[in-house]
């Protein structure tokens, strides 16, 4: 059975004689300190602006921005932090990310057309699925599959390896991905990090994709865990 990366190959063989349409992408949420380095200069996004291959996305400290790519049916949370490319070039990549972290969401789709995150170790293959992937300083990737699943082809390894939902996998450029992947640990489950460890608290239970239901946020009017206060009776008739 052919690979998702295999195509990956093959649409790569071609872009050698074919240009790449560019893709372009949309800002449906920022918060905070969230910069789009254009290859003509830097500016502070806004919800509503648009991108395109090539350009750079930057995110401060408790800074939040939910990119889609509708043309790829995807969208990628980015969190505090954090280093991406929009496309760049290569086939199938629809954005790279150099450090930081992430939520991919991808709707399914037809065709046999890859859509590849491309990490500094890895690339990640999908058709429709959902997970969370973080670069570290070093230039170690988590990757935490939540949904469907995912197709890690490294340099390191001869034969790609897919990691499932519920599963984990981690790897670099000097550090092939094991060959079978493990359990995600129960604190990594949900669809997207919060404030505790180094997420956005601005996401947390506001609806963004992957959030927990059910989740308060930071603008609910009683605070979390607390049922809500009787309102007092009124007092009888004709007595104060």
């Amino acid at each position: 059975m052919k690979t998702l990366l295999a195509s990956f190959v093959m649409l790569a063989a071609a872009a050698a004689t074919t240009p790449l349409a560019p893709v372009g992408y949309r800002f449906d949420d920022v918060k905070n300190n969230v910069i789009l380095k254009t290859a003509n200069h830097d500016s502070a996004a806004a919800k509503g602006l648009h991108a395109q291959s090539g350009d750079r996305v930057h995110t401060g400290l408790f800074s939040y921005a939910l990119i889609a790519a509708e043309e790829h049916r995807a969208k990628f949370e980015i969190f505090s932090l954090t280093d991406v490319q929009l496309a760049g070039g290569a086939p199938g990549v629809i954005l790279s990310l150099e450090r930081g972290r992430i939520h991919a969401l991808f709707d399914k789709i037809t065709g046999s057309e890859p859509r590849i995150v491309q990490t500094p170790g890895a690339l990640l293959a999908v058709r429709g699925t959902q997970y969370n992937v973080e670069v570290d300083s070093s230039g170690k990737a988590t990757l935490d599959v939540l949904e469907g699943t995912v197709e890690v082809q490294s340099p390191l390894r001869p034969q790609p390896i897919l990691v499932h939902a519920g599963q984990s996998s981690v790897f670099s450029r000097q550090m092939p991905p094991p060959e079978h992947p493990t359990n995600t640990p129960p604190e990594r489950h949900q669809g997207a990090p919060d404030h505790r460890d180094g997420g956005d608290p601005h996401t947390a239970g506001q609806g963004a994709p992957g959030g927990r239901p059910g989740d308060s946020g930071a603008h609910g009017s009683q605070p979390p865990g607390q049922p809500p206060q009787p309102r007092p009776a009124p007092p009888p008739n004709g007595h104060h």
